[in-house]
């Protein structure tokens, strides 16, 4: 088949895809896409059959993580076009390129009560970087290009992000000529970068080394560029903290790691350098009550990355590979490495907190149910999480939890959205993306509700994936906040201690209920070996997480932290 032939609109998608290398794609079936789907698995693509078009989006989410490519989900007219939107506004959040292809009704019904019609659209577009119909054919080639330069941030959008194209039934089935010159137009090919002038690079050169408390936190934009950001590092002497979105890009043992010391970072920093990272509510939108002391020097490729909430008092635009090479070319002209006796009080804080949570997390006592604290089952999950191995976290408590007391490298949570659920799917399309990897996710009781149905598609597909289900029969943040802020009045926040285990099991997972501290080690083992597997360990209600303790689900007026929002009202008060 060639460009000048003819050919369904189907048949070109179908190949567009898989020119672009994309052979695996994610999705639920529906006849308004069959024509795609029929086409693509045809010529030899796999589509990953999800329960739930939501399930299906977070999956393509994971691959586009792990793999570094495109995403890209496949879903029916109406109901298979709502299901997605919340898999869709947590990429958006996320700023993953995802390409999201739904189903419409045939066009000469457009407009008249037809089954499963409803403005896709218009639904879309506040949660997208672009959302289109096609509704010529011969326009196929213009719209991939432009979804794919639009999903990658590119063509004036203001980042990466999720589109959405719906294709009307009749057109997926008339024929056409391909009008472009290439069909790998999906393709991942380097994008052109953004050269900030000798003057702001020179600006910004002298704004980090002549911080006397200088902090560097990474976020999405500098995936992929560990070793750059370690260079800046080594030659700056900064501390450096990072963040749910880029998790591991610099390993915990670095002299500049300060996790532990977050809060006292944020308060005395002089400046602060942002690689790819938005000024959103963990950061404290960059707010003067958060940060009382810094200067910002914000890094990054797109607008949302640079001037969100607090435009910096320096800046550039640029991949954060070409930041970190032109900062490191000219700092080493001019510059040497300075100590900062500040970073390294904050590292000596570090490890010593660090060391204590450790120490904790072996004697975390049982709650006043006799049900052992979550610190137990992580301080045993976290010696099977080496550097390999892709660690996926989900849920409330058990989140928090985790996001504290497990080290890893390669690294997914619910994100900025919150959007719990995302643990099950995430892990399925983690382990398509890379199979053969060692693959934990670890979720809360109430947020593997959610997706359960999945574990049928991660046997269906030979996910190999350590799902380990921290069981505390309830919604436990939101019950701990009833208990302390509403009277104790506690209802809709208790679950059942349901056994998931025996559910794995029917559904044809290897799988096991844990109750006594002494058998996780052994039974972690045995599920390693018998992937896909399932652990339902059943942990206190008693136990309070780092963000039940914050303040954060009683939803602070300014800030998402109590201590946060105390500082903020104060200086409110005070300016005003």
């Amino acid at each position: 088949m060639t460009a000048g032939t003819q050919a369904t609109v189907s048949e070109w998608v179908a190949r567009a895809l898989l020119e672009s290398k994309i052979s695996i794609i994610f999705g639920l079936q529906g006849g308004h896409i069959q024509p795609i789907w029929d086409e693509f698995t045809k010529k030899g693509g796999n589509v990953i059959d999800s329960r739930d078009e939501r399930a299906a989006v977070h999956m393509a989410h994971a691959y586009s993580e792990v793999s570094g490519t495109i995403g890209v989900a496949l879903v029916t007219a109406g109901p298979g076009v709502t299901n997605v939107a919340t898999g869709v506004a947590n990429a958006f959040k996320a700023r993953v390129p995802l390409l999201v292809i739904g189903g419409a009704v045939p066009r000469p019904q457009r407009g008249l009560g037809a089954l499963q019609e409803i403005p896709q659209v218009d639904l879309m577009k506040p949660i997208t970087r672009m959302s289109e119909t096609l509704l010529q054919p011969e326009e196929l080639p213009d719209a991939l290009v432009r979804a794919n330069s639009k999903a990658r941030g590119l063509e004036g959008v203001t980042a990466p992000g999720p589109v959405f194209l719906e294709i009307p039934t009749d057109v997926l089935r008339a024929e056409t000529t391909w009008t472009g010159s290439a069909m790998s137009v999906l393709s991942n090919s380097p994008i052109q970068c953004r050269e900030p002038n000798q003057g702001q690079i020179m600006a910004a050169v002298d704004m980090l080394w002549d911080a006397e408390k200088p902090l560097i936190i990474a976020g999405r934009g500098a995936r992929g560029q560990s070793q750059r950001v370690i260079d800046l590092l080594d030659s700056s002497g900064a501390a450096y903290l990072d963040t749910q979105e880029c998790r591991g890009l610099v390993p915990e043992e670095h002299c500049s790691f300060v996790g532990a010391m977050r809060g006292r970072a944020m308060a005395e920093a002089d400046l602060v350098v942002t690689l790819g990272r938005k000024l959103d509510y963990q950061l404290g939108y960059g707010s003067r009550a958060v940060f009382p002391k810094a200067r910002f020097l914000r890094i990054g490729e797109s607008d949302e990355e640079l001037r969100d909430n607090r435009v910096g008092d320096g800046e550039l635009k640029c991949s954060i590979e070409h930041a970190c090479t032109a900062l490191l070319h000219e700092s080493g002209k001019t510059r040497t490495y300075r100590h900062h006796s500040w970073v390294k009080a904050l590292r000596t804080g570090h490890v010593k907190r660090s060391d204590a949570l450790s120490l904790k997390m072996k004697c975390a006592e049982p709650g006043s149910d006799g049900l052992m604290h979550p610190h137990v089952l992580l301080a045993e999950l976290r010696k099977f999480v080496d550097d390999q191995t892709i660690f996926i976290a989900d849920g409330g408590d058990i989140l928090s939890f985790a996001r504290i007391c497990v080290p890893a490298r390669s690294y997914m949570d619910s994100g900025v959205f919150g959007c719990l659920g995302v643990g099950l799917p995430f892990a399925v399309g983690a382990a398509v993306a890379r199979p053969g990897q060692k693959i934990v996710a670890i979720i809360g009781d109430g947020s593997f509700g959610f997706n359960v149905m999945e574990l049928d598609t991660a046997v269906r597909h030979d996910a190999k994936v350590l799902f380990v289900i921290a069981n505390n029969g309830g919604w436990n943040i939101e019950r701990t906040d009833q208990i302390a802020n509403f009277g104790g009045r506690i209802q809709g926040s208790e679950l059942a201690f349901t056994d998931y285990a025996a559910m794995a099991r029917a559904i044809g997972l290897f799988a096991a209920r844990v109750e006594n501290p002494s058998d996780i080690n052994e039974t972690i083992r045995q599920a390693l070996g018998n992937l896909p597997a399932l652990l339902d360990v059943v942990v206190t209600r008693d136990a309070i997480s780092p963000d039940a303790g914050s303040g954060l689900p009683g939803v602070p007026d300014f800030q998402a932290l109590g201590s946060w929002d105390r500082e903020e009202q104060k200086l409110n008060k005070h300016e005003n």
